[in-house]
């Protein structure tokens, strides 16, 4: 199966979920595809970003590469007003992912903005 015909979004807390899931198959492009086509993902504890659906997809080829173990997720509860939502999960080791998601014309959601604090280094 393509990425283009992979499981959308269509509800905010689906995103965290569907890139998980994607991140343990090792399906770079299918995260990707979770991204607006101009989203903005931060990389580094320094606020590096990566800007674009092919900067977020090759991020995520190398970060893939390393195997990390995402530990447990909890999400905490979505926060929604009109087509914007905030998504976050706390991490096995205490971190906290912040993202902001974005209602779609197909009525899927997207992350626009994110910082998943799971690539930065350790605290």
């Amino acid at each position: 199966m393509n990425s283009n015909e992979k499981e959308k979004a269509y509800c905010p807390e689906d995103i965290p979920r569907l890139a998980l899931a994607r991140a343990a198959e090792g399906d770079a492009a299918g995260i990707a595809d979770l991204y607006e086509p101009d989203a903005v993902l931060v990389i580094d504890d320094n606020g590096n970003t990566a800007s674009g659906r092919v900067a977020i997809k090759i991020f995520y080829e190398q970060l893939l590469k390393s195997n990390p173990d995402f530990g447990s997720v909890s999400q905490r509860p979505v926060l929604k007003c009109g087509n914007l939502a905030l998504t976050s999960s706390k991490l096995a080791n205490g971190r906290i992912t912040v993202e902001v998601a974005r209602l779609q014309d197909d009525n899927s959601w997207l992350w626009v903005i994110d910082n998943p604090s799971f690539a930065m280094g350790k605290q």
